[in-house]
């Protein structure tokens, strides 16, 4: 499965720049900004980070790579998987 990767920075509550990258589906449907933006506001819910701050110019497209098993079966159960890179936890 071809993934589309979304590089995503929020400013936390405390003031540390969270670092995550979206995936989702290479396909038109799936890369729409507001269904990406959705998927990053869930993430940071659940996470209990206020994802007022998560707009399109911080959550942009990045590039397109084949997924692992993994993140195959994560974004076939959920509809997207997070590569959690900075200040995620």
């Amino acid at each position: 499965m071809n993934i589309a990767v979304f590089d995503t920075h929020v400013v936390r509550p405390d003031g540390r720049k969270m670092h995550f990258d979206i995936l989702v589906r290479d396909r038109a449907n799936d890369k729409e900004q507001s269904i990406v933006l959705e998927h990053g506001r869930r993430y940071l819910a659940a996470k209990g980070i206020p994802a007022s701050h998560l707009t399109a110019s911080e959550c942009r497209f990045c590039h397109i790579e084949t997924a692992s098993p993994q993140v195959e079966a994560e974004i076939n159960e959920t509809g997207f998987a997070i590569i959690e890179l900075k200040n995620c936890d």
